[in-house]
């Protein structure tokens, strides 16, 4: 029942444009800062608002009956990693200030649900290792990016944090990236083998 909701046209076609306007939104909660970023830089600052451009490609292609796995391989890994990220820093945002703005609310519910569709549409992905293994280089060269070169999203009050912050980060790639290993990769190998 579920699926047939998850997969139907029309409700990707919702998705999408939800997706799509959310990106849009994200890229210009970013402006300050891209604003104040090196040109090579601007690929790798504004996290969500690309991990759901990628998710908003992907069911694009869906809708057009088309897999494309590394779209899927970056949408899926980025997803989960800047959907919890936020979840956590908001989190940790409370517990430091005693209260959230509902901007703030708005972040957690939001970037909530951007990790819980990566996982929802898994069934459609392709990913293979070789797939995987650019969508991790990128997740792991955006934590050079965002920790050495401190072109992270500031979070006032976690700014004395960073260090620990950047360390956090670092594994919770880690962790993604073995996460969608054993959804997508290992299951698409095992399929095979069963064919």
């Amino acid at each position: 029942m579920l699926k047939n909701i998850l997969f139907h046209p029309q409700f990707i076609m919702i998705l999408f444009i939800i997706n799509l306007v959310g990106t849009i939104y994200g890229y210009f909660w970013y402006g300050n800062q891209l604003a104040n970023t090196p040109l090579y830089f601007l690929p790798f600052v504004p996290d969500s608002p690309t991990a759901s451009l990628f998710f908003a490609i992907f069911l694009f292609f869906i809708l057009q009956g088309k897999n494309v796995p590394i779209i899927e391989a970056l949408a899926f890994t980025t997803l989960v990693k800047y959907g919890v990220w936020a979840v956590v820093m908001n989190i940790l945002t409370l517990l430091i200030n005693g209260s959230l703005s509902w901007q703030s609310y708005m972040l957690i519910a939001s970037h909530g649900a951007m990790a819980i569709q990566a996982f929802l549409y898994a069934p459609l992905y392709k990913i293979k290792l070789s797939h995987l293994t650019i969508a991790a280089i990128w997740l792991l060269h955006n934590e050079i990016i965002d920790y050495v070169y401190d072109m992270m999203p500031t979070y006032g009050s976690l700014s004395d944090y960073q260090n620990h912050i950047g360390y956090f980060t670092f594994w919770l790639s880690i962790l993604v990236i073995i996460l969608v290993y054993h959804i997508s990769v290992k299951k698409q190998n095992q399929a095979k083998r069963l064919a």
